[in-house]
């Protein structure tokens, strides 16, 4: 189609980025069993996902699929966010910033994610940039650089993005794949992270 996808090495020095790419590599063939948690928030404006939210838990919902948590907070009586938890794999919300991410632990091919205006400014931005979360220890994030309003096809969709990753894709080709219209959006992470990587085979030339 004449494009090709591209993915930034973002972090806040090399070191950063040098550790974003060990966190990319040791992901590969890894099979993780790690968790997703997908929220709707009490900010109204940015939970226009939460449907897919519904559908990516559904979607894993059988034997053998990958553990999913939607933790539905639009009223308020609890937390817009999750903190101090172990093995996060996937972590999709919608928040101008979300709080307490650096307390929990992420698994090497982590993706995570808010649905903000801004997010896709790097390294920083008026709101929290997509960045926070490869400090955080995810190894990729997305963000918007200019006002998308919040139409659902310029964010990732998680159902999309986590089968194809689950199916052995790489980290750029799931994610891409997520985003319906990526043109104002900003892809950072390790791009070749293939927890799911297929099993090599090997043939001794007589068959």
């Amino acid at each position: 189609h004449g494009i090709r996808p591209t993915m930034m090495l973002a972090g806040a020095d090399t070191t950063a980025v040098q550790a974003l790419i060990d966190r990319g590599v040791a992901a590969d063939g890894t099979m993780p069993t790690g968790d997703g948690y997908l929220i709707r928030t009490t900010d109204g404006a940015r939970n226009v996902r939460w449907p897919l939210f519904e559908q990516t838990v559904a979607l894993f919902d059988h034997e053998g699929g990958l553990p999913f948590e939607y933790i539905d907070n639009q009223d308020g009586m609890g937390l817009d966010y999750i903190e101090n938890t172990q093995d996060v794999l996937f972590y999709f919300t919608g928040l101008v910033s979300v709080p307490q991410i650096a307390t929990n632990t992420y698994l090497p091919g982590a993706i995570a994610d808010h649905l903000t205006s801004y997010g896709g400014e790097v390294p920083t931005s008026s709101q929290m940039s997509c960045v926070a979360w490869l400090e955080a220890g995810a190894t990729a994030s997305f963000g918007t650089v200019v006002e998308p309003c919040n139409f659902v096809d310029k964010f990732p969709n998680p159902a999309v993005a986590t089968a194809h990753y689950y199916r052995g894709q790489t980290l750029i080709e799931a994610y891409w794949k997520s985003v319906a219209t990526p043109g104002e959006g900003l892809f950072v992470g390790e791009p070749l992270a293939k927890p799911w990587s297929e099993t090599e085979v090997s043939f001794d030339g007589s068959t």
